[in-house]
């Protein structure tokens, strides 16, 4: 059963989570560009970091609004669209920028220096996204969190700030390195002169390799647990780049494939059908939170398996969820039936202590007889 449901899990990231959120970055992106006159890639880069800066520096007055109510929902959805269009608007400038200024040879040169980062750093979980995650909307501390790199608290508010902007600034700068470094040796060598066949070469590799990702994973979290030290390290930097080669093929074939194949001629509609489509879908699957940048993790910190372990729990979280309902509806049930028995109990008792036998005295009675 729990083979089934994983299962089921890799299988919906792959077929219908993944798409969304790369349709939806696939389209905003577009829509930006459409307005480049507008949203000039300085300007706009240096309020997108502002802006998700102060987000991140006031994460904790989110985390006290109300979270069980249908206030909730409306707020939370329109944090996650809002910080899903400044996370966007900065990848789009900081790639635009690198367009313009770096060669070739930088290209690659900001790709392996951006690697050897995340791997000394032990950041390589920083490259991954969907299909290799799943972030529901239920959960207020999943929303709004924001992990940074040197994990300083809001009580000392301005290293905090200058924590955040570390990890916005230089850890996700080196992130779009590295995805545009990969990207562009792919539009380099991948059929560079048939943009169908390219899209369609990198969705066929980029699902094999995160199929094969997924299929280690048993294999990988037994090294996990038994290796320590730099081994397991070095273990787990291996097999999350290889996981992150799959990935960035995904969003390639797909993002290409919508360019050849959906409203080729009419790209700012396409964009615009695609980016209401999206997001609506995701929040009706309640998966919208899947389309931000989470932040900076660092790999191998968490203990035994879960350092390796893809968090794509959507139906597992459902049966769990209905677990949970039946085994607290069941555990009020027998609370109600024990009271019940020990309220008759106590009634009892009472009633066993106020009952007073009362036995006839005939001694006076048989005297005078006599």
């Amino acid at each position: 059963m729990v083979f089934t449901l994983a299962a089921l899990d890799v299988v919906f990231s792959l077929s219908v989570l993944a798409p969304l959120v790369i349709m939806f970055w696939k389209s905003t992106w577009g829509i930006f560009q459409r307005y480049s006159f507008i949203f000039q890639p300085w300007l706009q880069l240096t309020v997108s970091l502002i802006v998700l800066i102060v987000i991140a520096a006031i994460k904790d007055a989110f985390l006290k609004l109300p979270h069980k109510s249908w206030k909730f929902m409306i707020v939370c959805r329109m944090y996650i669209y809002f910080r899903g269009i400044i996370n966007i608007g900065i990848w789009r400038c900081e790639w635009d920028i690198m367009d313009k200024y770096f060669k070739t040879d930088a290209t690659v040169i900001c790709l392996i220096a951006g690697l050897i980062f995340f791997v000394v750093m032990n950041g390589m979980m920083n490259l991954n996204s969907a299909p290799l995650y799943i972030a529901v909307d239920h959960n207020p501390e999943d929303v709004y969190s924001f992990p940074t790199m040197f994990k300083i608290g809001t009580e000392n508010l301005w290293m905090y700030i200058l924590d955040c902007t570390y990890s916005i600034c230089v850890v996700g700068t080196l992130v779009v390195f590295v995805w545009r470094g990969a990207w562009c040796l792919l539009d380099m060598f991948l059929y560079p002169s048939q943009p169908e066949m390219s899209a369609w070469a990198s969705l066929g590799i980029g699902y094999s390799l995160v199929l094969v990702s997924f299929g280690l994973q048993p294999a990988m979290k037994y090294l996990a647990k038994v290796l320590t030290g730099v081994w397991r390290l070095i273990a787990v930097d291996v097999y999350l780049l290889f996981s992150f080669c799959g990935m960035i093929n995904v969003w390639r074939g797909i993002w290409n494939l919508l360019n050849v194949y959906f409203l080729p001629d009419m790209p700012h509609l396409s964009n615009i059908l695609t980016h209401a489509f999206s997001f609506l879908l995701l929040v009706l699957i309640n998966s919208s939170n899947s389309i931000l940048v989470r932040g900076v993790y660092v790999d191998a910190q968490e203990d035994g398996e879960q350092c390796v372990d893809f968090p794509c729990y959507y139906i597992r979280l459902f049966f769990q969820s209905r677990q949970k309902k039946k085994f607290l509806s069941e555990s009020e049930k027998n609370l109600k039936e024990r009271r019940k028995s020990e309220a008759a109990e106590t009634l009892i008792q009472m009633g066993a202590e106020k009952t007073v036998i009362v036995v006839p005295n005939h001694t006076d009675a048989i005297t005078n007889a006599v």
